[in-house]
């Protein structure tokens, strides 16, 4: 059995394991912050008019973030 290397800070598999983690942390980051964009573009308030495009633009600018990080198309 081969080990896969020693896993300490100098190991190359950690470096990239790091690069993952974080690539993954950006990503998550990226889809709470669409997700608390659309949120509030959904809820219900007693002030809102009929007709309003508040939850559009929520939708809109959720996707712009999701574009940005590279996780929409």
């Amino acid at each position: 059995m081969t080990a896969r290397g020693a896993g300490g800070p100098g190991d190359p598999a950690t470096a990239v394991l790091e690069q993952r983690v974080a690539a993954l942390e950006q990503q998550v980051a990226a889809l709470a912050g669409a997700m608390r964009t659309l949120t509030a573009g959904l809820e219900e308030t007693p002030f809102r008019e009929p007709g309003d495009t508040t939850a559009a633009r929520a939708a809109r600018q959720a996707r712009e973030v999701l574009i940005a990080a590279r996780l929409g198309g």
